[in-house]
């Protein structure tokens, strides 16, 4: 989708080491879902933090998710530049990029075909997110609310 980008906080260098993956202003929207000190972004660009594992999510962490899909397509819908990260930048962004997919049309499958195509066939390998997506996030908060 143009305008909408899905990374993480660190990325394979030329040398073939890890090299730390830091946000100035190239976006007018950040959704950080692990967030660690001197990644950025600059002051003045919009930021959401929402910290979640990289495994099973509770009712409030899935409205999180669903909170930042939200804003992601509003803003994508505005025009807007959009950057969502994680650490390595495969499933907890891809939960969320996947879910403002479907917000703007794609169904769930087609979200993750699309991701694990432009991004890295390994993207959304965690099958609980892919089962979440599958269920659609408001089905599954509400399931993980009665099992609370």
């Amino acid at each position: 989708m143009p305008g909408l980008w899905m990374g993480g906080h660190e990325f394979e260098g030329h040398s073939g080491q890890p090299e730390s993956a830091v946000v100035h202003d190239e976006f007018d929207l950040v959704l950080t879902l692990l967030r660690l000190p001197g990644h950025g972004p600059d002051p003045g660009v919009e930021h959401h933090v929402w910290p979640i594992p990289d495994g099973p999510l509770d009712g409030t962490q899935l409205t999180g998710v669903m909170r930042l899909a939200r804003a992601a397509d509003d803003a994508l819908e505005d025009g807007r530049r959009v950057l969502v990260r994680c650490y390595h930048g495969y499933n907890r962004s891809g939960l969320v990029v996947a879910h403002a997919l479907t917000l703007a049309g794609h169904s769930a499958e087609d979200a993750i075909r699309l991701i694990r195509a432009r991004r890295s066939p390994w993207a959304l390998h965690n099958e609980l997110f892919v089962e979440y997506l599958q269920a659609g996030l408001t089905t599954a908060r509400l399931l993980e609310e009665l099992a609370e």
